[in-house]
């Protein structure tokens, strides 16, 4: 089990706190072979499409998400900060994957895996039955882990790389501008919530943290849904 208690008296920031808490996750991630492949340009490219396409359907509910969590949001600002996240993610994240679409000859015609049909389902869960800080909560880890993933595959990516446009979009300072947002947000949201609600909060943060390996794992080693009866 995981440990969700959380210091209320600490200094700290809600957001350094829980990342803090995920750090296990986080290295797991970082050193799955998924993403050591990836920064040696070592990973098959039947891998890397399968993970595209689980992306893809994935960015789908994401965006979803946010746009739902902007609903729920009262603060003018707080309401577009989250329609303009959920507008980026599928226009700057659809970019991409029609940009290796097209190179590989990919098509997006595959069925969720376990992984992504999980996650998803426990976003869109989230944002509708919790608290506005528990939605903020659940969504964070997918901006956050992927730019400490972005950041430490181009510390380590060969060159050339055929996943360099990836990297790219990943570390890129835009990129990092928008998580920092997102980050101040979610602490201004951790500031006005009751204890309760922030165990809440960090909870759904770790969740969401472990559906990142799960979705990362499902992507290295294939796995679809079984869907016999």
């Amino acid at each position: 089990m995981c440990d969700i208690l959380l210091d209320k008296t600490s200094k700290q920031a809600f957001s350094v706190q829980v990342f803090q808490a995920v750090q296990p996750i986080l290295a797991r991630i970082l050193e799955h072979p998924f993403n050591r492949e990836l920064a040696n340009g070592t990973l098959s490219r039947e891998r890397f499409c399968f993970y595209m396409q689980q992306d893809s359907l994935y960015l789908i509910h994401f965006a979803r998400a946010l746009a739902f969590a902007g609903s729920r949001a009262l603060q003018e600002k707080r309401i577009e900060a989250l329609l303009t996240a959920s507008q980026n993610a599928l226009v700057a994240e659809r970019s991409l994957h029609e940009h290796y679409f097209a190179e590989f000859g990919v098509r997006c015609d595959m069925e969720e895996n376990p992984a992504c049909t999980g996650y998803t389902s426990f976003l869109l869960a989230t944002v509708s039955l919790g608290s506005l800080g528990e939605a903020l909560a659940a969504l964070l880890p997918c901006f956050w882990i992927y730019r400490e993933v972005g950041n430490h595959v181009a510390r380590n990516a060969t060159s050339p790389n055929p996943y360099a446009k990836w990297i790219k979009t990943y570390s890129d300072n835009d990129f990092s501008d928008g998580v920092d947002r997102f980050i101040d947000l979610l602490n201004a949201v951790a500031d006005e919530a009751a204890e309760q609600e922030l165990l809440c909060m960090k909870k759904s943060f770790m969740v969401a943290s472990n559906f990142e390996y799960y979705f990362w794992d499902d992507a290295y080693h294939m796995k679809h849904m079984d869907c016999t009866l």
